[in-house]
């Protein structure tokens, strides 16, 4: 009886490897852990700033909240008072703190990889790295887009219990629709960046989180200037290029350190 081996294509090695990558994410405690914080801390940001404003009992003049309307949890108007070009604590303290956030989910998860030996035991049997970096950059795509949801989610509650105002100015319905899609698809052009570090730097988290945040930090301009509460189909298509060819191109840098450097 002649015994027949079935090849194992690209699509069914990524199928298999998306399966376990989305497995082993959503059982990690830190996801949650993660996307517990994305949800509480808008709330405590809008809730704790709202009550900064009052009169001051030893001038007697009016101090100002922090935050007058809600969406400015989630971004600035483009030529408003918030720019790019100025970074207030309103332009600090919004959406745009959860790039960070998901800097921290992409090195953790994809350095777990290399402490538990995960990869150097995956790598042993398949000697094609490409369906691992793509698999890799997709699920923390989906993680990076989860947080985001679930920090417009906070927002929204956050501004109920606050009390602030949800009217829009300068801006449409439209516009925070362009605007929370622009934000996701950022979310790839940033997990391509943070993912290159998480391989460089193998086991060693803390180097990994380090050179992601000072990148991130670096880039942290850009943001409110792509993703901006006025946004409009152009600025859903330049993210979305941008993601696409950053994943890509990144991912294939990824692909090279993998082939070229140690496991350990």
């Amino acid at each position: 009886m002649e015994t027949k081996f079935e090849r194992l294509t690209f699509a069914k090695r990524f199928k298999t490897m998306l399966k376990v990558d989305f497995k082993r994410m959503f059982t990690m405690p830190l996801v949650y852990i993660l996307a517990g914080v994305s949800l509480a801390l808008p709330i405590l940001i809008l809730v704790m700033t709202s009550t900064m404003g009052g009169a001051d009992p030893e001038t007697g003049t009016e101090a100002a909240a922090m935050f007058t309307n809600v969406w400015q949890a989630i971004s600035s108007v483009s030529g408003g008072e918030s720019s790019s070009m100025t970074m207030d604590l309103t332009t600090m303290c919004n959406m745009n703190l959860m790039y960070f956030m998901i800097a921290v989910l992409v090195c953790v998860f994809t350095t777990e990889d290399f402490r538990s030996g995960y990869s150097k035991n995956l790598f042993t049997i398949r000697s094609q790295k490409t369906d691992y970096v793509i698999s890799k950059t997709l699920v923390c795509f989906v993680g990076g887009a989860i947080m985001i949801l679930m920090y417009f989610i906070g927002a929204m509650l956050g501004g109920a219990i606050a009390g602030l105002p949800f009217d829009m100015v300068g801006f449409n319905a439209g516009g925070i629709v362009a605007c929370m899609f622009s934000k996701i698809f950022l979310v790839a052009v940033f997990v391509a960046i943070f993912f290159i570090f998480s391989v460089v730097a193998k086991q060693r988290t803390w180097m990994s989180i380090l050179l992601s945040c000072g990148v991130g930090a670096f880039l942290f301009m850009m943001i409110p200037m792509m993703t901006p509460l006025n946004a409009n189909f152009l600025h859903v298509i330049m993210t979305l290029a941008g993601g696409a060819i950053f994943a890509v191109g990144l991912g294939a840098v990824s692909n090279i350190i993998l082939n070229k450097t140690s496991l350990v």
